[in-house]
């Protein structure tokens, strides 16, 4: 699997998820030495000394990594440059669109960024990239448009961009090739980082995947940050997996994330302790967003409430999960435009170029309040108008936690990062996006999906449902659905 897809929202994206590898302290002594003084120097070193040699032990093994890749994966990489150049992606054509593309609007002025997005027609990187571009700044965006899920969604995201005026380079963001074409094309002041290979279960079967996608590609993004000049400033997605059996709560970033419960969200924690040693030892600014389980328009299929929609509007059965002793499973559900928000802030405020310590921050990005399972599909129930089928099953041991919640204060402090929307209302926008994304048409009847009509108002009245001519009318409308824009 090749990296510069889609960023996981939260970890949770097969229906539900979420942390890294716990450190281990040395041990030793010497006969000139007391044994109270070397508990002192152990007690010294375990939380600090310890991070930063594994930190470089992830470097090193990621260098290793991608050293033996470059070998045995030249031949292909000229390939697929080649190809990318039969596409129009050679020569300086292609330089100077990325060239155009960073250039931030004459109104922006000095406030105006110039920001390469990885990602970029992924369900994050689409509506951020949107959201830099309206503002004025300068975007460009990379992405490998992979087949982890439906590509045609990810066309339609890259098609919309291209319509704004803003470039995708068709790419592996752990191709030093790749990057240093785009770094030599402009001299980008940040980098919004949101590729990675999502999702819990897929872990399970494919985990070479998430080494590639969530570690070597975050080192070699890393090293080009580092050779860059002007060195931009790197603001990059974790995960609120990173929280993984930890059961306090709301969970706050200076809680433990030393018990991760999927290979997703070691992936996660190994990134933050490689972003540390690069912003300790080079002095590259670094901001990581712990992302809570995002939703909203132009989302991703394998999220749960994405695949439950397209089950209650197909007549299917939705199965739900639930917890040790039959609890319900919760999440703290965030809209994306409040975490689109938060990003934007996160880039405003990262400091580039100055002298002293390098600037190295972690922020909670999530709605501050958990909403359960049950509540979330009688709530899909209530904006498509038909009742849910559900299979209630015990939660398997796939890495997926029981609940998330975040607690903000300190990006609302350093931030400014207020969430303004409640699940219930993003749903809501999120149905209307669906129904109009997909060709849904209203009927009167809500037998052809299987459901009975539930809520108030118009959806109490009609049942929406697929179209019998669906593939048809897709293919039609491919065209119209790529012009419209992120809501």
């Amino acid at each position: 699997m090749r990296c510069g897809g889609d960023v996981d929202v939260d970890g949770d994206g097969d229906v539900f998820p979420s942390t890294p590898g716990k450190l281990k302290t040395w041990s030793g002594g010497s006969s000139a030495i007391s044994r109270h003084h070397v508990g002192v120097v152990h007690r010294c070193f375990a939380s600090t000394s310890t991070l930063f040699l594994w930190a470089l032990l992830l470097v090193a093994l990621t260098a290793s990594y991608l050293s033996f890749a470059g070998l045995v994966d030249t031949s292909s990489r000229y390939l697929l440059l080649s190809a990318s150049r039969a596409r129009g992606g050679g020569g300086g054509g292609w330089e100077r669109r990325v060239g155009e593309s960073a250039r931030p609007g004459a109104h922006r002025g000095a406030r105006g960024l110039s920001v390469l997005v990885t990602g970029a027609a992924g369900f994050v990187g689409s509506h951020a990239a949107l959201a830099l571009r309206r503002r004025g700044d300068g975007v460009v965006g990379v992405d490998n448009f992979n087949a982890y899920y439906d590509p045609s969604l990810k066309r339609a995201r890259g098609a919309l961009l291209a319509s704004h005026g803003v470039f995708v380079a068709e790419g592996d963001v752990a191709d030093p090739g790749l990057l240093a074409r785009l770094f030599g094309a402009a001299p980008f002041t940040h980098v919004l980082h949101l590729a990675a290979q999502a999702g819990v279960r897929y872990a399970m079967e494919n985990p070479s995947s998430y080494v590639h996608s969530n570690v070597a590609a975050l080192v070699a993004l890393l090293e080009a940050c580092r050779g860059a000049e002007p060195r931009p400033a790197l603001v990059w997605a974790s995960s609120s997996s990173v929280y993984g059996l930890n059961e306090k709560v709301p969970f706050a970033e200076s809680d433990p994330t030393d018990r991760p419960a999927s290979l997703y969200a070691a992936t996660k924690k190994a990134g933050e302790a490689i972003t540390h040693a690069y912003s300790h030892i080079y002095g590259i600014s670094v901001t990581g967003l712990r992302f809570f389980t995002v939703y909203g328009p132009w989302g991703r299929p394998d999220m749960a409430y994405f695949a439950f929609t397209r089950n209650i509007l197909q007549g299917k059965p939705i199965t739900v999960y639930r917890g040790r002793g039959g609890v319900d499973l919760a999440r703290d559900f965030t809209y994306i435009d409040d975490v689109v928000r938060g990003c934007l802030a996160a880039l405003d405020t990262a400091r580039r170029g100055e002298r002293g310590p390098a600037q190295y921050r972690i922020y909670n990005l999530g709605n501050t309040a958990p909403v359960t399972v049950p509540r979330l599909v009688y709530l899909l129930e209530k904006h498509l108008g038909v009742r849910a089928r559900r299979r209630v099953v015990d939660m398997p041991g796939n890495g997926d936690v029981p609940f998330t919640h975040a607690d903000v204060a300190r990006a609302r402090a350093d931030l400014g990062y207020r969430p303004r929307t409640n699940l219930d209302a993003g749903l809501k926008k999120f149905v209307k996006w669906y129904l109009s994304y997909y060709g849904y048409s209203s009927s009167s009847s809500s037998s052809s999906s299987g459901g009975r009509v539930v809520g108030g108002g118009a959806a109490a009245a009609t049942t929406t449902t697929m179209t019998t001519t669906e593939n048809k009318q897709q293919q039609q409308q491919q065209q119209q659905k790529q012009n419209r824009g992120l809501r």
